[in-house]
């Protein structure tokens, strides 16, 4: 027998009422630590086999890749490695080449890992990706890892071409700034010619986060293991992970998960959700009860403390960021 998200009466009863907005069209999809937990025991992993065959005797830990995590992309995570602790390497003529040959051998004993199979997807991802597709869901990527890397991890796990699964994908150096910048999803909605609000954004850090808001792409949350204590007002909802019906996913924070998963249904629900607030502009705030914990748990992370303000009474839909000034609101 096999196991659904949801019953049939399940089904029929979340099934969302008639509106008359712009139905959900698109679906965009984050990367690293969304459809992967790939930073752990993948690029950090790749980047200290790549110091020691550069003969450097870095060694990047994981609180410290924790702290690199304030930045996005590999070849800007070396360069804060150096400005905060190798900066006499700055002054080299060459330093641009050496970090580009630098981050390219990473990718590549990266791409070896992952397709060795030792990294596999998130709970719920192949699962909800394959739904999306017969229904008909356009899907995209919006990213920072590189094409390379991307495409090793969508090979491993779908044995499948990547334009097959993907009708967009924004990755690596695509656009000129990368997330929290908008860049990447003002790119990826170019692309498939569709407004922000006829798509939802699955991303797992406030750097995506901002990113997908500053564009007006409703957001949804799921936590990895360096993300969980971010601050993440301004998603439609945190969840843990999207699920599977034998192991549910865990409602964190934001819109309420109706079911055991994140699947096709929730998405469309909550994406009703948005757009009636978009049309009332006056969406009640629904509760937050994590809220304060999880500012005072940030405030004593170095990465988070370097990024982030956290609001004082802006309410449910609000957060700051002192790197991308952005009020993330539905309005």
């Amino acid at each position: 027998m096999t196991l659904n998200c949801q019953t049939e009466r399940d089904r029929s009863e979340r099934t969302p009422p008639a509106f008359s907005g712009t139905p959900l069209q698109a679906v965009i999809f984050d990367v690293d630590g969304t459809l992967a937990e790939t930073e752990l025991a993948g690029h950090r992993v790749a980047f200290n086999r790549a110091f020691h065959q550069y003969g450097l005797d870095w060694y990047w830990s994981r609180e410290l890749y924790g702290e690199l995590l304030a930045v996005t992309g590999g070849k800007e995570r070396i360069r804060l490695y150096l400005e905060r602790y190798a900066p006499a390497l700055l002054s080299r003529v060459d330093i641009d080449s050496w970090i580009a040959g630098l981050h390219q051998l990473k990718s590549g004993i990266y791409s070896e890992l992952v397709l060795a199979g030792s990294i596999p997807l998130r709970p719920g991802v192949a699962r909800l990706i394959n739904e999306l597709r017969a229904a008909g869901i356009r899907i995209a990527i919006a990213t920072t890892t590189t094409p390379s890397a991307l495409l090793s991890l969508i090979t491993a796990n779908f044995k499948r071409e990547m334009t097959s699964l993907f009708e967009v994908i924004g990755a690596g150096d695509s656009v000129a700034n990368k997330k929290p910048a908008p860049d990447v999803y003002a790119w990826v909605l170019q692309q498939m010619g569709l407004s922000p609000e006829a798509c939802l954004a699955i991303e797992d850090s406030f750097p995506g986060l901002a990113s997908a808001r500053a564009a007006g792409v409703p957001t949804l949350i799921t936590v990895n293991s360096y993300s969980a204590l971010q601050n993440f007002d301004g998603a439609l909802s945190v969840v843990s992970d999207l699920g599977e019906p034998n192991a549910p996913a865990h409602h964190l924070d934001g819109l309420p998960l109706d079911g055991p998963c994140v699947d096709l249904a929730q998405l469309r629900t909550w994406h009703r959700q948005y757009l009636e607030y978009i049309a009332a502009n006056a969406l009640p705030s629904p509760p937050t009860p994590l809220r304060e914990l999880l500012a005072i748990r940030l405030c004593c992370q170095k990465t988070a403390a370097k990024s982030l303000v956290i609001p004082q009474g802006e309410g449910r839909f609000a957060s700051r960021s002192r790197d991308f000034q952005t009020t993330l609101n539905f309005s």
